[in-house]
């Protein structure tokens, strides 16, 4: 085998160091296998040219290992001939990374040399069938740790434990104690306040509940994030929540007290909900549903854009509203952009008028939608689980044989379509009419006022549909020149009259 020397007549080496899990940041783990190579190194009389460090890094994971990576390639150019680790395992416990190694050391006559295992001849049969066992026992031990974990994780999962993690948006008040732990950055021990993850963050969960009432009053998951900034909510690490990060936040199942495991709910939790289950599930079908635009793009900052209709001829076209052609205000024209226009703050005046007139009057009442009653939502949640229960079961009997793959996919798929049913109609249950806030309120205009403008776009919809006509020329016999004799209004509930 050939050798590659220093001028001191010294062997190159280089030192490989490796730890799947560093939960203090403080590479302990790594400076302590270091130190022993490097001890080896010089009692063989090595000259050791380069260290590579995968800190926090698995190797039976499949994820790219940077310094790894970068050794293989500086043995392929000749940097060394010696390789040190503390141990095989902390080179590989894939077969696929052993092989690629064994292949670069035998043609490069690279030798491995482990603190624990010893002296690794790769150029010869004998020590790579050695590397290979070695390998085999790192795959068992990792695979068997793997599922003693997940094992774990199920069980706290089934007992409704908190599974660990980033602490999830709304849990996580503080006991009042401390623990030290390591900073990642200065590795020096700081005290940090434990937390009990059963019980809720008041402001926190109020935003949450706030978002889930907003959307099923007719909001926006856009509005509910540009709101979450204006109060300084961030995410629990400290950064601005985004609209998808705030999306998933208001379809969490936790949300209801539900536990999860790989994606699948399977019971419930032992922490405190914010919302009920029937506001979740109603939230999670409002979302999910097909026909609802997963990218409007900016959210309309005028009150009937994209909902009043043109009625040019024979159009029907939705209007937008815009500032162009050298006007001196914004205007709601066509978005076919096909001719006529009409000043925006006159006709969501008068628009926003008739709707308060409308909602101030005694039978306004009349107007909402018949409500949920009879829904009976603890019966709803009582089949819910039972449904869980069996599908949980089946899985069982399939696993011990008891019935075939043809039987478990049939009764599975009944399940699963029987609980999609009843999500529905939880869901249901828990949909708010848009005019609730406004029908009976002492003050009908302050209400109003007070309502977010995706909330008052939502009433609008729910409301009426308003057409606007060309306007006639000149001045009306008001005296003034906005023409409210073409603006057609046509009520989806009840009369306007």
């Amino acid at each position: 085998m050939k050798t590659t020397r220093t001028a001191a007549n010294r062997l190159r080496a280089v030192i490989y160091v490796r730890i799947s899990q560093d939960r203090s940041g403080a590479h302990l783990g790594v400076d302590r296998q270091r130190e022993d190579c490097e001890a080896l190194a010089e009692r063989n009389g090595w000259e050791v040219v380069e260290t590579y460090v995968d800190n926090d890094m698995s190797a039976y994971s499949g994820k790219p290992r940077k310094d790894y990576r970068r050794m293989l390639a500086d043995l392929e150019d000749g940097a060394a001939t010696i390789v040190i680790a503390w141990h095989t395992d902390r080179l590989h416990r894939s077969p696929t990374e052993l092989e690629e190694y064994i292949d670069i050391s035998e043609r490069r006559g690279v030798t491995t040399h482990t603190c624990q295992a010893g002296p690794i001849d790769l150029a010869t049969p004998s020590g790579r069938m050695v590397a290979r066992m070695l390998g085999a026992v790192a795959r068992h031990e990792s695979e068997h740790k793997a599922e003693r974990v997940a094992r774990a994780r199920l069980q706290k999962a089934k007992a409704g434990e908190w599974g660990g993690g980033i602490r999830p948006f709304g849990w996580g008040a503080p006991t009042g104690e401390t623990t030290t732990r390591l900073d990642k950055r200065t590795g020096e021990e700081v005290h940090v306040p434990v937390l009990d993850m059963t019980k809720l963050v008041p402001e926190e969960a109020a935003a949450v509940e706030y978002g889930i009432n907003s959307l099923l009053a007719g909001g926006s998951v856009n509005a509910f994030t540009r709101w979450l900034a204006a109060k300084g909510l961030r995410t629990t690490r400290g950064n601005p929540i985004t609209q998808q990060e705030a999306r998933d936040m208001l379809t969490r199942p936790r949300n209801a007290g539900i536990a999860v495991y790989r994606g699948e709910e399977i019971g419930r939790g032992a922490w405190e909900p914010i919302v009920d289950e029937a506001r979740f599930r109603a939230v999670v079908a409002l979302l999910s549903d097909p026909s609802r635009r997963t990218t409007p793009g900016p959210e309309p900052r005028w009150f009937g854009s994209m909902i009043y209709r043109c009625g040019i001829g024979n159009c029907d076209q939705k209007m937008i509203c815009t500032q162009s052609g050298g006007a001196g205000h914004p205007s709601y024209r066509c978005q076919t952009r096909h001719g006529g226009c009409r000043r925006a703050d006159k006709l969501d005046e008068y628009v926003q008028d008739l709707i308060v007139e409308r909602l101030a009057r005694p039978d306004a009442q009349d107007l909402l939608l018949p409500g949920p009653g009879d829904v009976n939502v603890a019966e709803l949640q009582a089949e819910s689980e039972q449904i869980r229960r069996r599908l949980t079961d089946l899985a069982g009997l399939f696993g011990s044989g008891q019935i075939t793959m043809a039987q478990f996919a049939e009764g599975s798929d009944m399940a699963r379509a029987q609980l999609e049913g009843v999500n529905r109609q939880l869901g249901k249950a828990a949909v708010k009419d848009p005019l609730v806030p406004l029908v009976g309120a002492p003050d009908v205009r302050a209400a109003w006022k007070a309502m977010p403008l995706d909330q008052r776009r939502a009433v609008l919809r729910a409301l009426m549909t308003v057409t606007v006509r060309p306007a006639r020329r000149g001045r009306m016999p008001d005296g003034g020149y906005f023409d409210y004799e073409t603006i057609d209004v046509a009520w989806k509930r009840g009369s306007g009259r």
